[in-house]
């Protein structure tokens, strides 16, 4: 595992710039502000967030699908054995144009109602 990778940061009301973080614990929840969450993407890239954002009150960010990202989050490779990598260009190209709209919010939006989804068995 590398030291370091490059990454695309996504900051709220910023657009998408690529950064070379630290790639260890501390590195990545520096990035996010906190706890991070990992989601799969596309293409082997994950999306880390903060786990936290919506519950600590950060600030919206960007839309994913049907939710609001709050706070800064950053999209990364995945090397398939459970390691964050850098990013290719391509991949980098593909979620800067993703990203590249920073959506004004105006607080009332139902998603950035925190929620958690129970499945029993």
């Amino acid at each position: 595992m590398s030291n370091t990778i490059k990454v695309l940061k996504i900051d709220v009301g910023q657009p998408p710039v690529i950064k070379e973080i630290q790639n260890d614990l501390d590195g990545l929840q520096a990035e996010v502000g906190g706890l991070i969450q990992v989601i799969g993407l596309e293409d082997d890239c994950l999306l880390v967030c903060n786990d936290e954002g919506k519950l600590n009150g950060m600030k919206p960010n960007r839309w994913f699908y049907d939710d609001i990202i709050c706070g800064p989050f950053f999209i990364c490779g995945d090397s398939m054995e459970g390691d964050f990598i850098s990013l290719t260009s391509e991949q980098a190209e593909k979620y800067a144009e993703k990203f590249a709209d920073s959506p004004a919010f105006t607080g009332e939006e139902q998603e950035l109602e925190p929620r958690i989804t129970v499945i029993s068995f």
